[in-house]
């Protein structure tokens, strides 16, 4: 019975072993030669202006931390630029309060259109049009307890945001 648990663990482990799988963050498909990059001012087409303040701060900070690669701030001095902009945002209540019928949740959605170009050869190594991201936040129904959140949640949003592109940019998803 032990050799038959022995025999069917080996047999499952060398039939993952070459299935194709590894493990998620590990993989860097952009060239050899791109060590630096450069992530200038979002372009923004909504209301929200803080948003293209904090995403490009988020996601150089992401790349400095889960990444070999260097933010630098001049695209002259960069091997690649990632441009983004923000196309659309959304901002909808999720949770009423059932007594006063106002808004206690909030999510907000942002889509946004991303291009991570080499500078030398003009390559685009990267693209994706209308990527989404989301944040749910909690509204006061109390107005002498009223602390306004979506301040927070965009700062939770971008952070979030600048994890997902970093792994997609890294695993070309």
């Amino acid at each position: 019975m032990m050799e038959r648990r022995r025999f069917a663990l080996a047999l499952l482990g060398a039939s993952v072993a070459g299935c194709g799988y590894r493990v998620g963050g590990q993989a860097d498909l952009l060239p050899a030669r791109v060590r630096t990059i450069a992530i200038p001012a979002f372009g923004n087409i909504t209301t929200r202006y803080r948003l293209t303040e904090r995403l490009p701060a988020a996601i150089g900070r992401e790349f400095i931390t889960r990444t070999r690669y260097r933010i630098v701030a001049d695209p002259n001095e960069a091997d690649a630029i990632l441009a983004g902009s923000v196309v659309n945002y959304m901002s909808a209540p999720t949770i009423f309060d059932q007594a006063t019928g106002r808004a206690a949740g909030v999510q907000i959605s942002v889509f946004l259109n991303l291009t991570l170009t080499d500078r030398e050869t003009g390559n685009v190594l990267y693209q994706r049009n209308n990527f989404e991201a989301r944040q749910r936040y909690e509204v006061s129904i109390e107005q002498r307890e009223y602390f306004d959140e979506s301040d927070v949640a965009l700062d939770r949003l971008s952070r979030e945001v600048a994890r997902l592109v970093v792994s997609t940019v890294l695993e070309a998803f």
